[in-house]
């Protein structure tokens, strides 16, 4: 399995969790960052377990608009590690921050994202989007101008209609351990064709439910996929097969390419 969404450079004991993780059936994960130094973090967790993790470069927008500085440091690392960065994020649009922000700051993530959107089709890069309730519909608006790009939604929550709408632009869409315990996450996977879906934990990010007090950690995806052959009425093998091809569909163009070359 792989964990489609995870903030890796928060773990500690890295090498431990991962050699327990791969043996537990972890093929490997997708590791987003939140800012200039987790992404310098993230590369250099990538640099030790080439094999383990695809890595990206991102701004989380669930804070402060960017400096133009450290805008320009991350583009610039996202140019010189092409080898290395597999993806761009985690990027977007804040929500739940909205009422701390400015007109002017929100403006300013605005254009960020559609910055990053744009740095996403120069180097052909999927997105990692973090964009949620109202701002999921904006997010894929911006999307819609630039259909070189392809994204993943991760941890949706939106309105039916922006849902479908997502799944029409052919971006892909990810649950998280939350399935196992929310009707509303149950109805996103079962609206999500088999073919866009993905799985994530977004850990260390602690979950409630079964997983109370549990350390949120790439282990909890078996009970993710298993909730989804439960609601789509599918084999587990099949959700686990799929989504492991739909991860590596979006995130590892690069070795797609070479295979091609």
């Amino acid at each position: 399995m792989i964990d489609a969404h995870i903030h890796l450079y928060q773990y500690t004991d890295i090498e431990k969790r991962i050699q327990h993780w791969q043996k537990e059936g972890i093929e490997c994960v997708v590791a987003v960052s939140n800012n200039l130094k987790s992404a310098y973090e993230t590369l250099e967790l990538k640099q030790r377990y080439p094999d383990f993790i695809m890595a990206g470069v991102g701004y989380h927008p669930e804070q402060k608009p960017m400096n133009r500085r450290d805008m320009t440091e991350l583009e610039e690392l996202i140019y010189s590690e092409k080898e290395a960065v597999s993806f761009i994020g985690e990027v977007g649009l804040p929500y739940y921050i909205l009422d701390q922000l400015t007109a002017d700051e929100q403006g300013l993530q605005l254009e960020q994202f559609a910055r990053w959107v744009e740095v996403a089709k120069q180097t052909q890069l999927p997105l990692a989007v973090h964009a949620v309730h109202s701002q999921a519909e904006q997010a894929l608006t911006l999307l819609k101008k630039v259909p070189e790009v392809q994204a993943h939604f991760h941890w949706l929550k939106a309105p039916e209609q922006v849902i479908k709408e997502i799944v029409a632009a052919g971006h892909f869409i990810s649950v998280t351990p939350e399935i196992c315990y929310r009707e509303r996450d149950q109805k996103l996977a079962e609206m999500v064709p088999i073919t866009q879906l993905l799985i994530e934990t977004d850990g260390p990010w602690p979950f409630n439910g079964p997983f109370e007090n549990e350390e949120t950690s790439p282990l909890l995806l078996k009970p993710i996929a298993e909730k989804i052959a439960d609601v789509k009425q599918i084999p587990l093998s099949n959700v686990i097969q799929q989504t492991i091809t739909n991860t590596n569909s979006i995130y590892n163009l690069k070795q797609k390419q070479k295979r091609k070359s």
